[in-house]
């Protein structure tokens, strides 16, 4: 230690914090760090105090990756909306990914400002690379559309992205965490940008958007994301389980083989993303579809309507049936969502994600899962009216009452385990009617 003590470094540092005690205390003001990171090359910036109501449900994760934070820095950068809009899906993620590029580099500069003043901040990535070994759970470290709504930059369209009030929802998000307060917040606009015009669900290729403001999280996941974590986990698995080339070749398409290997070269591409190529929101974007929407919907949304592509489904699943009636010149292609729980708390939080509500058309019931062995939990779930909810405990008088030594459900879940012998075997029990157990999986295919 001694000699840890008398290193050059360490002896200047000790110097300067004595004579210049640390400003990470002083309130920072927030109309510089606006301009700080307006010519650090964000298109627009808010302020969101840590103990914000609005982010309570993701605030121990934040701190958990930057314990001293106090302010979150939300800003957005403007993305060229003739790429995303163009049926030509190369020119689109050409400009996705650049702007995310474009985002984090923002972030890294200002971030760079702020250590050299004294003050700790920190950029978690405006997208892609995540905290892939906690998937297929939360892999996010903030989650950037909430904190844009809290801070003012915008509200979330029903296509469930956020739309800026000048720029629409061609825009990348950005978060950077910061151990300072700031002399003023900014908080949410007091209008939503959004049209409910239904674009939006128009050209979703597998109805993940639904005209009364039902999203699909897993028909646009198992889609849109297809070359990304899950998609990518199903192709590997494919490639496992074919006997040869040859049979591999009946399974994937020399196109999708060369899709795939793009993605893996370069970075992911999204399938899709037709919400965000349509949404005419925004006072810079709202001009061509005021002046004439029968030439807009024409030139923006028929073609890629039109547009001849694969599209990825559950089987059984409601986008399955959406997509073969709404877009006979697409190709439906029945795949895995690649979404395998790994434990039972991860089943349950599935559930919702997973749910086809079309597919629960007409039931009504109650299932109560007791959960023994290495995870014990003891859960309700109520699919009525097309909708489903998740409950800790037994409450209500079960339809369905299952009991599953928990290794066992999950392997069952993933394939690994056959149903029917867990049954003899007395691993998995069921009290009630099985075809309440099918109808329970039919509303879940994964």
């Amino acid at each position: 230690m001694a000699k840890f003590d008398r290193h050059p470094t360490v002896k200047w540092w000790r110097e300067q914090a004595t004579s210049n005690p640390p400003t990470s205390s002083v309130l920072l003001s927030s109309e510089a760090l606006r301009s700080l990171c307006i010519e650090a090359g964000a298109d627009d910036v808010g302020f969101v105090e840590i103990g914000r109501p609005a982010i309570a449900d993701q605030r121990s994760d934040i701190l958990r990756a930057f314990p001293p934070t106090q302010t979150l820095i939300s800003f957005v950068c403007r993305m060229n909306r003739e790429n995303i809009r163009t049926p030509v899906r190369s020119a689109a993620n050409v400009e996705f990914h650049a702007n995310y590029d474009h985002a984090n580099e923002v972030a890294r500069s200002i971030v760079r400002t702020l250590d050299q003043s004294g003050v700790r901040a920190m950029m978690p990535g405006a997208s892609f690379p995540m905290e892939m070994d906690q998937f297929p759970g939360k892999v996010w470290v903030v989650s950037h559309k909430p904190v844009a709504v809290a801070a003012g930059l915008g509200h979330m369209g029903i296509h469930r992205l956020v739309i800026h009030p000048k720029f629409g929802n061609f825009i990348s998000l950005g978060t950077i965490l910061i151990d300072s307060a700031v002399t003023d917040y900014t908080h949410p606009i007091d209008y939503n940008p959004c049209l409910e015009c239904k674009l939006c669900v128009a050209a979703c290729p597998v109805g993940a958007i639904a005209a009364d403001g039902h999203f699909s999280f897993s028909a646009c996941y198992t889609h849109n994301y297809r070359e990304f974590m899950s998609g990518f986990t199903d192709w590997a698995g494919t490639i496992a389980d074919s006997k040869n080339a040859h049979d591999y070749r009946k399974k994937v398409s020399d196109s999708e083989s060369a899709s795939m290997w793009q993605s893996l070269a370069f970075k992911s591409n999204y399938k899709a993303a037709y919400c965000m190529a349509v949404c005419p929101a925004g006072e810079d974007v709202i001009a061509p579809f005021l002046s004439d929407r029968k030439a807009f919907v024409s030139e923006v949304v028929k073609p890629l309507q039109d547009k001849a592509e694969t599209i990825y489904v559950v089987p059984g699943s409601d986008a399955e049936t959406y997509g073969e009636r709404r877009f006979p010149r697409k190709t439906i292609k029945r795949v895995s969502s690649g979404i395998r729980p790994k434990s039972i708390q991860g089943f349950l939080f599935g559930l919702p994600i997973l749910f086809q509500r079309n597919q629960s058309e007409g039931l009504s019931a109650i299932y109560h899962f007791t959960f023994t062995g290495s995870e014990s939990r003891r859960a309700t779930v109520t699919i009525q009216n097309k909708a489903v909810q998740i409950q800790e405990g037994h409450l209500g008088k079960a339809d369905l009452i299952v009991i599953a030594d928990s290794k066992t459900w999950l392997g069952f879940l993933s394939k690994e385990q056959n149903i029917i012998w867990a049954l003899l075997r007395r691993k998995i029990r069921v009290k009630g009617s099985l075809k309440l157990l099918q109808a329970f999986g039919k509303c879940f295919p994964a």
